[in-house]
Formats: structure tokens, sequence, C-alpha cells
């Protein structure tokens, strides 16, 4: 059996603002992953109560400063978003071009919805906050978009494995895959290793989707 070695689309070899472009949009790829890591962990070090092997990151959305995670998760978001839209350009056509391209921007688009609806306080977080007896339907709709948004983006890195046929990148890809969904899973265990577990989950798909972008970005004009 052969497989097939995945080239780069040629964009434009005479035309320099389209791979400008491309090459802009793949670069938020490169940019969301490290924003969103940073911003939620240097809460996470300076909110009082905040323990990261007991709370996700989502949770920093409530309290006087939830503003800051919230703004976190819309504009990580919508990079994510420009990535795929980036990725599109670049793939249109052939195997994984649609398909792949559109579930990492429904990834996007379920972390703009999740900032918009907060998760509900947690046991210890926020301090000053009374936990709730019941969930929020903000709460629900919250892990309802996550939950789309992890299935997509794990379709996702399958999908654009394709592009890699016959390569390490795809095996790469698949692994990053189960191992995102895994990891969503992995937070019914409660506090403690599920919460870590679902951490490295978070810190694989952005460092696959930086890694990704970053290959797209050097054969966008090629």
């Amino acid at each position: 059996m052969t497989h097939a070695i995945w080239t780069p689309r040629t964009i434009g070899t005479n035309c320099e603002l389209p791979v400008r472009i491309t090459r802009s949009l793949l670069g938020y790829g490169v940019l969301a992953g490290p924003f969103y890591v940073i911003v939620s962990v240097v809460q996470g070090l300076t909110r009082s109560g905040f323990d990261f092997t007991r709370h996700p990151w989502s949770v920093l959305a409530n309290g006087d400063l939830g503003w800051i995670q919230t703004t976190n998760l819309i504009l990580t978001g919508l990079m994510v978003l420009a990535a795929a839209v980036g990725m599109r350009r670049l793939l249109k056509g052939g195997v994984g071009g649609t398909w792949g391209p559109g579930l990492i921007g429904a990834f996007g688009l379920s972390m703009v919805a999740s900032g918009i609806f907060p998760a509900d306080p947690v046991p210890g977080f926020p301090s000053d906050i009374v936990n709730l007896a019941m969930p929020t339907m903000a709460n629900t709709l919250h892990f309802a978009f996550g939950a789309i948004g992890f299935v997509c983006f794990a379709i996702a890195t399958f999908v654009i494995a394709r592009r890699f046929a016959g390569l390490g990148w795809a095996t790469y890809s698949r692994i990053t895959g189960v191992a995102f969904l895994l990891s969503f899973g992995a937070m019914a265990a409660g506090p403690g290793v599920g919460i870590l577990i679902f951490t490295a989950g978070v810190l694989a798909a952005f460092t696959w989707l930086a890694t990704t972008s970053v290959r797209f970005y050097r054969g966008a004009d090629r």
C-alpha cells in the first residue's frame, strides 16, 4: 500500500497579498494557545482561593475579575477561528480541505460561546461566592458548548491527519485528538488527577494547533 505525501497548496506565486493574509491568519493559530495559557495561569496564581489541582480554568470567569477570563475565552476562540480560516484558504479542495478547518472553526466558536456562558462557582472558588445548589442554565450551556468543541477538535485532528498520510505528523495528530477527547472525560473523576489530566489535554491540543499552523504557514507560499 502506498501513502500520499502531503504537499502544501499553492496560493499564488505571483500574488503576494493572498499569501500574506493566509499567513497572518495562520499566525493566530500559533498565538492562541500561549495567550490562553498565560492569561489563565497568571490569574490562577494571583486570585485568592484558586487551586490548579481542584479547579478548571473556566471557573476563573467568576468573581469581580471574572471578566478577564471571559475575555480570554472569547479572544482565544476568535484567534482559533482565524486560524481555521487560514487553513481553509490554504487547504481548499482535496483531502480534509473543507471539513478539517471547519471543525477547527467550530472549536473556536465553542470557546467564544463558553466565554459568553460562564461556568458556575465551585467549592473553594471564588471564596466570597456561595456555591449554587443547582447548576444554572449558563453553566449547562458552558459545558454543552465545551463538549461540542472538544469533539469537533478531536475529529479535526483525524481529518487533517489525512493531509499528512505516510508522515509521522499524521500519527501525532491522531494521538492528540484521542488524548484531547479523553481528557475532557477525565473531568468526571473530579478534583485532583481528573483536573490535571484535563489541563494536560488542553495544553496538548493548543500545542498541536500551534505546530500545525506553523507547518501550514511555512508552506503557504510554495
